[in-house]
């Protein structure tokens, strides 16, 4: 069985998901949530987002895409191409008993596998920040939704957000 690619994103209601390679918003509830979803997979991302945390998650399993030869840091395996990250995320998703392999961003990244996913996780952020990334358009009726749960701001979460999952049809 080969499995299943779910694709994670905070999305502000303008479509940004980040300025200047970095979050823009502090919602721990969302990290809480991102941590839970990508817990025990392999994650893909590109090189500029795994810059940007710097260094390999705990408990996950990091396959970096990147256009640079030379990338190499210890713990994270790197992909030249879509296909190469996706099937080194479905090998080690197999080895390790992974139930998916997530995309974790950033912009380009999302816009590659979007077409590929099977779920979407998505934290919409109910706020409309300046930024530089964007999240890409999507075929909205391509996906059913399986859950929403909306949250208000509160001390440790800036801004309200709404936690939907939708599923390709």
């Amino acid at each position: 069985m080969t499995l299943p690619l779910h694709l994670v994103a905070a999305i502000a209601d303008n479509g940004v998901i980040g300025e200047g390679n970095r979050l823009i918003w502090r919602l721990k509830s969302d990290l809480k949530r991102f941590r839970a979803i990508t817990w025990g997979k392999p994650m893909i991302m590109g090189r500029k987002t795994f810059e940007s945390i710097g260094k390999p998650l705990p408990g996950r399993e990091t396959i970096v895409l990147t256009r640079d030869p030379a990338f190499a840091v210890e713990g994270v395996t790197a992909a030249s191409n879509l296909e190469d990250a996706l099937a080194r995320g479905r090998e080690i998703g197999r080895r390790i008993g992974a139930t998916a392999v997530v995309v974790a961003g950033g912009a380009d990244v999302y816009a590659q596998f979007l077409p590929l996913c099977d779920e979407l996780r998505l934290t919409l952020v109910h706020a409309n920040p300046k930024g530089d990334a964007h999240f890409p358009a999507f075929e909205r009726s391509a996906f059913v939704e399986t859950s929403r749960e909306t949250h208000p701001a509160g001390p440790d979460d800036e801004h309200s957000f709404t936690f939907v999952d939708l599923k390709r049809r």
